[in-house]
Parts: C-alpha cells; sequence; structure tokens
C-alpha cells in the first residue's frame, strides 16, 4: 500500500470551529478507514518556514549551505498535542 502525506490548511469556516477540529479529525479518521485505508499519523504544524529548533535550523542551514537542496521546514506537533492545544482554547 501506497504512503501519502497530505498537508492541509484550515479554512475560514474551519478556523472558526477550530475547537470542533479534534471531532472532525476523528471522522477522518473513520471515513479512511471506512474506504481500507489508514492514517500513519497526525501532525498539526506551524508556518512554512518556522525553524524554533536549533538543531533543525543548523542542519538546514548547512544542508543549505552546500547548494545542492531547498529546505522547507514545518514545526509538528503529535496529535496528542494537537487535542492538548485545542482543549486549552477554553
Amino acid at each position: 500500500m501506497a504512503t501519502y502525506v497530505m498537508l492541509a490548511n484550515w479554512t475560514e469556516q474551519g478556523i472558526l470551529k477550530a475547537k470542533d477540529s479534534p471531532r472532525r479529525l476523528d471522522a477522518a479518521k473513520k471515513a479512511l478507514k471506512d474506504m481500507s485505508g489508514e492514517f500513519k499519523s497526525f501532525y498539526l504544524t506551524m508556518g512554512d518556514y518556522d525553524t524554533d529548533d536549533v538543531v533543525a535550523a543548523r542542519f538546514s542551514l548547512q544542508l543549505g549551505m552546500q547548494g545542492n537542496i531547498r529546505t522547507r521546514t514545518l514545526k509538528a506537533f503529535p496529535e496528542a498535542a494537537y487535542r492538548e492545544i485545542i482543549n486549552s482554547l477554553g
């Protein structure tokens, strides 16, 4: 079975109802499972170019200095942290 990485952005409606997003994620997981697929993992990410972590920043800069590739970095929160962040919205 092939593995895909899917990047998704909230729409205006989605961000207005961010507190409902864990329920929507659960519904998406069920819909995919009903199609004989599965989420391998889920991450909430921040920004196109965030490199807050020192090691990630150093590594991407060192790769770039070699002149062969350009990198894009996303800060990724695992699903458990995502649910904790959403639950903290009040």
